[in-house]
This record gives C-alpha cells, sequence and structure tokens, in this order.
C-alpha cells in the first residue's frame, strides 16, 4: 500500500495538458481524449510498479501534451532481466486493458462506439510505444538486446543511429502514406528532438554507467569477462570497452611478452577518486 501512494505521488501533469484538456471539451473530443489519457496512463503505471517491485529509484512519472513517461534514477548498472521486466511492463498494460474492455462490451456495459474508440486507441498507443526508436518501449528494448554482446557506449550510439534511421523511415512513410497532421509532426519533433539530446548527453550517459560501478551499484553480474589491452592503451579506452551486467578483469600485455592482471575496481578508482584520466596501463600495473 506504501508503495502505491509513493507511485501515485510521483505522478506530474505537463500544464501544457491542461490546455489540450481545455481544446478537448471545446471542441467535444473530451470522452476521447479521458480514454487515451486513461491508456497511457496505465501504461507508465506499470513501467512505475515494475519497477518500483525492483526497489528502482522512480523520480516521477509525467503525463505529457503527447504521452507519457515513467523516469528512473538509474544508469545502467540494474540486471538486464530486471530492466527487460520494467520496460515490457508497459506494452503488457494494453493487453489485460483489451480483455476488460471486450468483457465490458459484451456484458453492455461499454458502449460499441466507446469500445472501438477504445480498442484504436489502445493498439495505436501499444503499436506506436513498439516502435524501435529511443526512448520508446521498442528503442530501449534494442538497447537490452545490444547490451548482451556490447560495451555499454558502443550499444548506446548504435542504439541512437538505429532510431534515427527507423525515425526517419517512419516519418517519410506517414508524410507519404498520410495524413501527415500536426500531432504526427508534434511527435516525430519529439522523437527527433530526445535524439538529439540523447546523442549530445551521450559522454554523460557514459560517465553516470561508470559512476555507479564504482560506487558499487552493479546489480548483476552475469559473467566474467576479461579485457586485454597493450600496456599502451589509456584508461579512457579501456573504461570504453565496459559492458553491462559483466564483471571485467584487465589483462595488460606487456611489450616483453608478460602479462599483468588489473581489477576493474582499480580502474575507476585511478579515474574517479584519482582523476588520473590520461592514465596508461603499464603506468598502473607498476602502480599496484
Amino acid at each position: 500500500m506504501n508503495k502505491a501512494i509513493s507511485l501515485f505521488r510521483k505522478i506530474h501533469i505537463h500544464p501544457l495538458l491542461w490546455v489540450v484538456v481545455a481544446l478537448a471539451i471545446v471542441t467535444a473530443h473530451f470522452i476521447e481524449l479521458s480514454l487515451l489519457l486513461l491508456i497511457i496512463f496505465i501504461h507508465e503505471m506499470g513501467h512505475a510498479a515494475a519497477a518500483s517491485f525492483f526497489s528502482w529509484r522512480i523520480k516521477r512519472i509525467s503525463l505529457l501534451p503527447f504521452g507519457g513517461v515513467a523516469e528512473m534514477d538509474e544508469h545502467g548498472n540494474r540486471s538486464l532481466y530486471e530492466e527487460t521486466v520494467v520496460v515490457a511492463a508497459g506494452p503488457l498494460q494494453h493487453l489485460w486493458m483489451a480483455g476488460l474492455a471486450y468483457v465490458l462490451f459484451v456484458t453492455g456495459i461499454f458502449p460499441e462506439y466507446w469500445y472501438d474508440r477504445f480498442v484504436e486507441f489502445n493498439l495505436m498507443v501499444l503499436l506506436f510505444n513498439l516502435l524501435p526508436i529511443w526512448p520508446l518501449d521498442g528503442g530501449k528494448l534494442v538497447f537490452l538486446l545490444l547490451s548482451f554482446r556490447k560495451a555499454f557506449p558502443q550499444a548506446h550510439i548504435q542504439t541512437i543511429f538505429f532510431s534515427a534511421a527507423v525515425l526517419g523511415i517512419f516519418a517519410l512513410s506517414v508524410f507519404l502514406l498520410g495524413p501527415f497532421t500536426l500531432n504526427v509532426l508534434i511527435i516525430v519533433g519529439f522523437l527527433a528532438f530526445s535524439l538529439f539530446y540523447e546523442w549530445k548527453q551521450r559522454r554523460f550517459v557514459f560517465i553516470r554507467f561508470l559512476m555507479e560501478r564504482y560506487y558499487g551499484n552493479q546489480n548483476e553480474i552475469r559473467s566474467l569477462t576479461p579485457i586485454e589491452v597493450s600496456e599502451e592503451a589509456e584508461i579512457g579506452a579501456v573504461l570504453e570497452q565496459f559492458q553491462r551486467g559483466c564483471k571485467h578483469r584487465v589483462i595488460v600485455k606487456r611489450k616483453n611478452g608478460t602479462e599483468a592482471a588489473l581489477d576493474e575496481n582499480e580502474l575507476l578508482h585511478t579515474y574517479f577518486a584519482e582523476k588520473n584520466l590520461q592514465a596508461k596501463m603499464g603506468d598502473l600495473v607498476y602502480t599496484y
């Protein structure tokens, strides 16, 4: 009960949404908007409920003029299983909503016209969120899929590029096949801005990922994965090979043919505590 109350306290309604509500009332589309907002609200609460179950830090649950978002204060070090569940929890809400709407329809509680509108809105929100475009649920699933095999910054950048390509195809398809309405233009603009912002923040996102590992907030270790580097390799380049869910042991190959090993915590300590951003692996081997 306390967790449920805590979730509701984190709900934030964007001021512009009230403008949209007022326009819906004036144009006699208030019920349609209410159905759409209800679907979006339940979708986002699905994410938030799953995150709360895993004791994630939830910043807020925002209802926007063109959608919603559940913002988490997590930075890539939760288990891939947990993240998959949290991402999937939103789309899964549409299944029971569709079933409940059908039951209400066949029992005569839900009129046919509003049932049809609800089914249309429910399917629209579901399919839209499954588009493989960051920051939609489909885009987050692409990021998680890439994270199984690739280093964190590589998976992040490839997700952004892939999302941008899909967004371009989506915008072109809508423009050619129509109708290219103002709502669609706003949504495409929002997604384009989100991708641009994510690209600008990519270094900051990576540093937050490393800082959580440095402070011991990595919740899952899928495997112990060694990283082989030369003694001339700089610490920054080595850290960029770190993967989600993996504990790394850095094997430093010296020029004389011998090897030395460093734990990832030693690199993170050098980078954050000592602020030695240009350190070479050979120097660290002799230091430790």
